[in-house]
């Protein structure tokens, strides 16, 4: 969930306004895309609960979401939006779905921008309006009033040209670029996309080399791409297949079909087009299933662990962020202690000699820091199985939990 309302407690567990708050699902549940659940009254004052004894609260009575100790307790439909994911909401207060959390996320959300970007932002001086005392003392308070409020006006619409460009210089660090850069990777069973900038971002690393452009062969070069077929280049496919006459083509021919298309053709679809025979539409839909099998993205298998390589992967995305001046120097990545011996061996086969530090740090200060977070899971069981977590998302703004 995000809330726009920085955590605070004093005292006792109280509500709290967050006119900006929403939960979302990414995704799970057999839900394709990511999903989003706004808060049904921005005036509401139980948008969210902070208690130092619980962790993040959505929702008043009957609380659309809420964590305590190691699970996270799910009734949406009431402060909330109901979520596309039925099993998720709820019918009656108190009427809650648990689950274990696998890991959780806290996240502050900042104005600042990269180093240049903010220094253009405050570039503008504060130039003095000089004072008009040419007429009486009346129209020269109410003229000087106009000058000063124009010039205050003229300084915000400056600022807002610099963040338009840099709301534009964020997007085109997404959005442009060659698609072909944009690659798939099966970790172990667990897919994940990337570009192969942000897997190049650290010079001398074994990933930069495997994916640089003298030992790099385009994912997907020998597959059909199917999607980007032209009528023309359908109407030749359909000519091709055995067994299918020359005027079912031309219907296809005649009707436009373009690559897209032809994928989500049915069989209602086919018949629409005017495809009567029954021998026919079975065997087209054959052929356009095994032609979407063929044409689908092939992935680069990465044999190591996909909770390890997801954690070089984040941060690497941070890296090159980083580099392109959207944030600032990411933090090196947190690791659950039972995973840290198998972290380093996967950071050290990645990274060998000196670049491993740039990931690793000191890892003794890692251990550290771990150690402390256990110590504060034990705390949490002495204390009845709920979340003392009150300093560490007092600045927290943004909540991801990962179910198991």
């Amino acid at each position: 969930g995000f809330t726009n309302t920085s955590w605070q407690c004093r005292g006792r567990g109280r509500y709290k306004e967050a006119n900006r708050a929403f939960l979302f699902v990414l995704s799970g549940f057999g839900e394709g895309s990511p999903c989003k659940m706004k808060l049904k009254d921005e005036d509401d004052s139980t948008a969210v609960y902070h208690d130092a004894n619980f962790g993040p609260t959505f929702g008043g009575a009957g609380e659309d979401i809420y964590v305590n100790g190691c699970n996270v307790f799910i009734n949406m439909g009431h402060a909330y939006e109901r979520c596309p994911v039925e099993q998720l909401n709820g019918l009656l207060h108190n009427n809650y779905s648990k689950y274990p959390i696998e890991e959780m996320e806290v996240f502050a959300v900042s104005d600042s921008y990269g180093p240049k970007l903010q220094k253009k932002l405050c570039s503008y001086p504060a130039t003095k309006v000089p004072a008009v005392d040419l007429f009486t003392n009346e129209i020269n308070e109410a003229i000087n009033e106009k000058w000063t409020t124009l010039h205050k006006l003229e300084k915000e619409v400056l600022s807002q040209e610099v963040l338009f460009e840099i709301e534009e210089h964020f997007v085109e660090s997404f959005a442009s670029g060659d698609r072909n850069d944009v690659i798939t990777l099966d970790v172990s069973g667990t897919m994940m996309v990337t570009k192969r900038t942000t897997l190049q971002c650290i010079d001398g690393s074994v990933l930069a080399q495997q994916f640089d452009d003298t030992k790099w062969t385009e994912q997907g070069s020998n597959n059909m791409r199917v999607k980007e077929w032209s009528s023309a280049e359908v109407c030749n496919w359909v000519k091709n297949i055995e067994g299918i006459q020359e005027d079912v083509s031309n219907l296809f021919e005649s009707n436009g079909i373009n690559g897209s298309e032809l994928l989500a053709l049915s069989e209602s679809g086919l018949e629409k087009m005017g495809v009567v025979r029954v021998g026919t539409t079975c065997l087209l839909l054959k052929e356009i299933k095994l032609l979407e099998q063929k044409s689908q993205d092939v992935s680069t298998l990465i044999e190591h662990s996909p909770y390890c390589f997801g954690k070089i992967l984040d941060y690497l995305r941070m890296k090159h962020l980083h580099s392109v001046e959207l944030i600032k120097e990411p933090s090196l990545p947190s690791i659950s202690e039972a995973q840290v011996e198998r972290f380093e061996k996967v950071v050290k086969y990645y990274f060998p000699g000196e670049t491993s530090k740039l990931m690793l740090g000191d890892a003794s200060s890692m251990l550290e820091d771990v150690s402390v977070e256990d110590a504060v899971l034990a705390s949490i069981r002495r204390l009845n199985d709920r979340l003392l977590v009150a300093p560490k998302i007092e600045i927290s703004q943004f909540v991801h939990v990962e179910l198991i």
